[in-house]
């Protein structure tokens, strides 16, 4: 009977493991086209996952459970395997619930293969890596992101001799404009999660403060935010630290076949997909960039076009990137939300507030991220300041109830 080694030292047959976590081994190594249905209660929420599992890796049909009051999300107890033919390795991961307790082991099948592979400083096992730049297809749209990257962060080169006090200022306020005004309180907590309703007048100019983040249009930001919420840290998850630091950071974008396999139907945003402004911005949406970049150097020459474009969108793209990266993978989980999220300071500090990840993972309906008084939340600052003119109303809060069987 196979064997799986459990955190490295004590050895259980696969006969005992959990429903679930058998099917899949076959005389010791992975059998291909196995299944597995696993039926649990979360919270007093009932869910069903299922997953096949293949010579190819998984495939998650079904991974949806639905809070009360919150978003689409990954179940709670989770089972992943991944399979290799050729060395027919199998590794199994579980997320157990005990009473009162949660605890995450990884049984190690056959191989200790990934065993190390965790990023640095922290508990965060990478499961599977792919190659970004040798050995793989190249799509159109990859090869003019790559190109636009490069060039965009080059520009940051030569700040330091384009300096002057009028473009430092241009970028300050470019910075809150695009990064806060436009992605936290906008694409994020108004567009993604509903956590408050603004003025249509309102909403559409924060949102076009968004539009000049150059992260994409409303439409596909929401769309791809939603589908992580969803599927959070699953093979779903267009971008897991799992798949190792580098994907989750910004790896994830520059491969566009396997984000548009996860990401690519957009059918998550019927709220917004019908609205004409959204739609407008979608079909326009290159012009809008590189209008406001014209309209900067028009008021300030080169200077203002590398602070207020090139360094401060190079900024955002890191600060917004490292709430995908960094908050899920150092930092601290007050929540038992099955997932990898994080509560990280420093990311807090430059995010606006989006750094308190792991409360936000725990209530994605909420306007408000950092819970508590000294959690440094300006994105909740400006929420209540507009709910105090009456300008945001139907500000949702987590519930007492809810944070109580939520926490850890």
């Amino acid at each position: 009977m196979a064997a799986i080694a459990v955190g490295s030292s004590r050895i259980q047959p696969v006969s005992s493991l959990p429903v679930g976590s058998r099917g899949c081994f076959l005389n010791g190594s992975c059998r291909p086209g196995c299944s597995a249905t696993v039926s649990r209660s979360n919270y007093g929420h009932d869910f069903k996952l299922l997953q096949k599992v293949s010579g190819a890796g998984i495939q998650i049909q079904q991974a949806r459970h639905v809070f009360s009051g919150a978003a689409l999300r990954s179940s709670l107890a989770y089972y992943g395997r991944a399979c290799n033919n050729r060395k027919q390795n199998c590794v199994a991961r579980t997320v157990e619930e005990t009473p009162g307790v949660e605890t995450e082991h990884l049984r190690e099948v056959c191989t200790d293969e990934y065993k190390d592979q965790t990023i640095w400083m922290s508990d965060v096992v990478v499961r599977q890596k792919r190659p970004y730049f040798l050995n793989r297809q190249w799509t159109t749209k990859d090869l003019l992101y790559v190109s636009f990257m490069v060039a965009i962060h080059g520009m940051c080169l030569v700040a330091p001799f384009a300096f002057s006090w009028g473009a430092l200022g241009v970028f300050a306020v470019m910075y809150i404009v695009t990064g806060m005004l436009g992605i936290t309180l906008s694409f994020h907590r108004n567009l993604s999660h509903r956590s408050f309703k603004l003025p249509k007048w309102l909403e559409y100019t924060f949102a076009y403060c968004g539009v000049l983040a150059l992260q994409g249009d409303p439409l596909e930001w929401v769309s791809s935010h939603r589908y992580h919420h969803q599927h959070c840290d699953t093979l779903m998850d267009p971008h897991t630290p799992y798949e190792g630091f580098w994907h989750s950071h910004m790896g994830w974008l520059l491969d566009d076949k396997s984000t548009m396999e996860r990401v690519g139907a957009r059918s998550n945003i019927g709220d917004l997909d019908k609205d004409h402004f959204y739609k407008f911005i979608q079909r326009t949406y290159i012009f809008h960039p590189i209008l406001s970049a014209v309209a900067l150097y028009a008021l300030g020459g080169f200077p203002y076009l590398v602070w207020g474009v090139a360094v401060r969108a190079v900024l955002v793209y890191h600060i917004t990137w490292f709430v995908n990266s960094a908050s899920h993978v150092w930092g601290t989980q007050r929540w038992k939300t099955g997932d990898l999220s994080r509560n990280n300071w420093w990311v807090a500090l430059l995010a606006f507030g989006e750094g308190w990840h792991n409360n936000h993972h725990a209530f994605e309906y909420s306007a408000r991220h950092g819970l508590e008084w000294w959690e440094f939340d300006p994105t909740w600052y400006l929420v209540r300041f507009l709910q105090a003119f009456g300008l945001a109303t139907k500000v949702k809060l987590p519930h007492k109830e809810h944070m109580a069987r939520l926490a850890v």
